[in-house]
């Protein structure tokens, strides 16, 4: 697939996001507090960066598992269809889950995800995304917990990709094309 020109300009910072992860942190432990052991279960590819910073902030014993769901594939528009392409290891049945979104867009994907976790019948389901752009929003869904709002623009970094590129940018950046298109 060839992608358009693009630069990147910096929309949210590293800084910025570890202190929201911290907070965010010490409210996701308060909500599971009487837990034996939080199942965390991250959405791939783009929630891996912020599932690792999570994790290591919150003072709670866990479990790291992942879903892999594909709605996008390499284009920039949700296709809508949302397949499974990897599930859980674990049984989740009376246990305490949190799902971790790297970005709440239309809200097809996390609404599938939570409609097909909550059928197995956890203890407890919350779920909190990084990134939240309500002005997309299609399915009636809204993560418990959200890291920031942003408005309609397309980003990478901090593990969210275009055509599996910019992952690894530390911060959230607006995608700006170049080629006028």
């Amino acid at each position: 697939m060839t992608t358009r020109p693009y630069v990147i300009d910096e929309m949210i910072s590293a800084k910025s996001i570890a202190a929201r992860i911290e907070a965010l942190s010490r409210e996701i432990a308060q909500e599971f507090a009487d837990t034996e052991q939080l199942v965390v279960v991250g959405l791939l590819r783009g929630s891996f960066v912020f599932i690792a910073d999570l994790v290591r902030e919150l003072r709670l014993p866990v479990e790291v598992d992942f879903l892999e769901v594909s709605s996008y594939g390499n284009a920039m528009e949700s296709s809508r269809e949302v397949r499974i392409l990897k599930d859980l290891r674990s049984a989740i049945e009376g246990r305490d889950v949190l799902v971790v979104e790297d970005i709440v867009d239309t809200g097809h994907t996390l609404s599938h995800v939570v409609r097909l976790l909550t059928s197995r019948n956890p203890r407890k389901l919350r779920t909190i995304a990084l990134l939240d752009k309500p002005s997309r929003r299609e399915a009636d869904i809204k993560a418990d917990w959200t890291g920031f709002e942003i408005p309609d623009e397309f980003v990478v970094g901090y593990g969210i990709d275009y055509a599996q590129a910019n992952r690894n940018l530390p911060h959230i950046g607006k995608v700006r094309f170049t080629d006028g298109g």
